[in-house]
């Protein structure tokens, strides 16, 4: 009676994650829109990457609500690379929950230095360059950094006449997630298309999350030939519509992909998904 007592506790306790669901059996994936998503593992563990929740296209963010509000657990904050739109929120969101910050060694540090993120939640052990691995949540979930084609400046709030408006970001990269019984994640990250993405693609990705927006990363037909590269089980668009100067409709993209006989999901803005074990449930 007490061991039932204390499973029912903790599946109350870990129910709430910015309002969604948790279950022991499952992985969620939710949206925020741009390119900010949150990972809920089998065992509840929390991984949110490049999460600018703040970003015009969450509709937690509208009409004067506070995306941060809802959020009472992060144990991981992975980030791509240094722009603004990636770094997004998660100094706040750190700060908050004692999230544990994943990401190259250059721009952890920096963001740490610069912006204030936690020193006590950096360190070797999560901060690390693209060709590394590492297991974190308790060996639930395996890292690995993959390459990718873009730049990584880092907002320099101390820039002036002698200070420079960007400060060093170290190299861009992706995120390739490896889930103890759930799926294999492909974040890209901003990347452009490179020929090596077929390497990636012998992680034996579930799902890839595929930057489609254009301008600052891949064209749809690009993205569309990334895709077929990595040939993923699922693709989710992401990083598009966010501004004018970015693909607004993720249609072209959807067509290129489903001639390749590959399931794409176009995901709005706040929604989630859920696998069990690797199967896409919906």
């Amino acid at each position: 009676m007490k061991t039932l007592f204390i499973r029912i506790a903790g599946v109350i306790l870990l129910s709430a994650v910015g309002g969604s669901a948790w279950s022991a059996d499952t992985t969620t994936l939710i949206w925020h829109g741009h390119a900010a998503f949150d990972i809920v593992t089998p065992k509840g563990k929390v991984l949110m990457i490049d999460p600018w929740l703040k970003n015009p296209m969450n509709p937690n963010a509208k009409d004067g609500k506070d995306p941060l509000a809802a959020i009472t657990k992060a144990d991981y904050i992975l980030i791509t690379h240094g722009h603004f739109d990636h770094v997004g929120d998660a100094v706040e969101i750190a700060k908050k929950t004692g999230a544990r910050l994943v990401t190259n060694y250059e721009l952890g540090s920096n963001m740490a230095k610069l912006l204030g993120y936690p020193k006590q939640q950096t360190g070797f052990d999560t901060l690390m360059i693209a060709g590394g691995q590492i297991t974190i949540a308790d060996g639930e979930v395996v890292v690995d950094m993959v390459p990718a084609v873009h730049s990584s400046g880092l907002g320099n709030p101390l820039a002036g006449e002698k200070e420079p408006e960007m400060a060093y970001g170290g190299s861009a990269a992706g995120f390739v997630l490896k889930i103890k019984n759930g799926p294999t994640i492909y974040h890209t990250g901003d990347t452009a298309y490179f020929s090596d993405m077929a390497l990636i693609g012998e992680h034996k990705i579930d799902v890839a999350l595929v930057n489609i927006g254009g301008h600052f990363g891949m064209e749809p037909a690009m993205a569309a030939r990334a895709v077929k590269a990595v040939h993923p089980k699922l693709v989710i668009p992401h990083h598009y519509g966010t501004f004018p100067v970015l693909t607004q409709n993720p249609k072209e993209f959807a067509e290129r992909v489903n001639k390749m006989v590959i399931r794409v999901k176009i995901m709005k803005p706040g929604a989630t998904v859920k696998f069990k074990g690797k199967k896409f449930l919906n």
